[in-house]
């Protein structure tokens, strides 16, 4: 399988047990959340879904620090109201106890993958720019995964100017984020969302044809 397109690393810390997730050609996977920390002190509680064969070689358990190595995939999840989620998960293709703490960046990610939905600027009551991007990224067996992307700054200001359909390579970091989401006047849940945040970015441009001489 070609994963050039599609490369997560990221090192942290096993947050709670191991939960059969599905079973595919009699391989079972099993989904756990890490959190990853950021300088800001606080972390990102990524999902990471991981099959029964890798857990095999070693033993895991709450509180270890892991390295996991994969990609960051979508899923369509429907609901029993008929509501149709999008699940973001970092499907591992390798994990083991990290050798140390932390690494110096426990949470890179990168993409290349193209524009699918219109871009969306704006800027926040404190003055700064934002655009969020959805990517899509080819997988295997015609797949693709389809990735929320948030920009900041000039990166953003750049990202506003890209089409759809465009194809871009992205470097970044998987971060979450929660927020209230109002069930009625009287109820609310709290729900978690997970993005990429853009570091670096640039379009693939198509190469220049061949002159004839």
């Amino acid at each position: 399988m070609d994963i050039t397109n599609n490369q997560a690393l990221v090192t942290g810390v096993i947050a709670d047990e191991f939960k059969f997730n599905h079973e595919i050609y009699a391989e079972k996977f099993y989904t756990f959340t890490l959190n990853i920390p950021r300088l800001s002190g606080t972390d990102d509680s990524v999902r990471i879904m991981v099959s029964e064969r890798l857990l095999a070689e070693d033993s895991f358990c709450i509180g270890d620090t892991v390295d996991v190595e994969g990609q960051f995939r979508s899923y369509n999840s429907y609901e029993p109201s008929g509501e149709n989620r999008l699940i973001l998960t970092v499907f591992a293709k390798d994990i083991h106890k990290s050798d140390s703490e932390l690494r110096h960046n426990p949470n890179t990610l990168y993409l290349n993958g193209y524009i699918c939905k219109k871009p969306i600027f704006r800027v926040t009551p404190f003055g700064r720019e934002i655009c969020d991007l959805l990517i899509a990224v080819n997988r295997s067996y015609n797949k693709s995964d389809y990735i929320p992307v948030i920009a900041w700054g000039r990166n953003a200001r750049y990202a506003k100017t890209l089409e759809v359909g465009d194809n871009v390579k992205i470097w970044g970091r998987i971060q979450s984020r929660q927020y209230q989401k109002k069930l009625s006047e009287d109820e609310t849940v709290t729900k978690t969302a997970y993005e990429v945040s853009v570091n670096r970015m640039e379009l693939v441009k198509e190469p220049e044809p061949a002159l004839i001489n």
